[in-house]
């Protein structure tokens, strides 16, 4: 999720920052933010351009006078068609503290709203905190109820006992 930013709530939104869909030649620069964020964990710079690819509907990128300024991966859950799943939100340090993660998760449910999704899902560490406030923000921006729960336990998801992943919480956004 989005690397450790306590935004100020009374900074103003960035003005001329556009959204859209990412597309193949979008991915290095994904990679890139994902990179240098220093927490998220960084897949490899060919999934990120396979991601903008496979999995554009789902997915959206910020910019901001004309270069990417963040970005939000996610898929539709199979199982679930109505739920959006969101893998990584990346906002690149510059831009950071301008309300870019919120608005990009926001336009992204609003422009999935008409194929269905009503529901979204993220995995959160205990640790990230701005994550949390995150989706907390989103929660309340759109009136929707936020449940949280355990998901993922340390031994579900780190292969190395001696680097453990912290385990990961599942933190859900439906309709009030």
């Amino acid at each position: 999720m989005s690397p450790p930013h306590r935004s100020d709530p009374t900074t103003p939104a960035r003005t001329g920052v556009t959204t859209r869909r990412p597309s193949i030649d979008d991915g290095i620069r994904l990679w890139e933010i994902a990179r240098d964020t220093e927490v998220l964990d960084l897949n490899s710079a060919y999934a990120y351009t396979l991601w903008c690819r496979d999995f554009a509907a789902s997915s959206i990128v910020a910019e901001h006078d004309g270069a990417i300024a963040g970005f939000v991966t996610g898929y539709r859950r199979p199982d679930r068609p109505d739920t959006l799943f969101v893998w990584q939100v990346a906002v690149d340090a510059a831009h950071r503290g301008h309300g870019i993660a919120s608005r990009m998760l926001i336009d992204l449910l609003d422009h999935l709203a008409v194929q269905g999704v009503s529901r979204l899902e993220t995995t959160i560490t205990a640790s990230n905190t701005a994550s949390q406030e995150l989706f907390g923000s989103v929660a309340k921006k759109r009136r929707s109820t936020l449940t949280v729960r355990d998901l993922f336990a340390s031994h579900h998801i780190s292969p190395i006992e001696s680097d453990p992943h912290e385990p990961e919480q599942l933190y859900i956004i439906d309709p009030a």
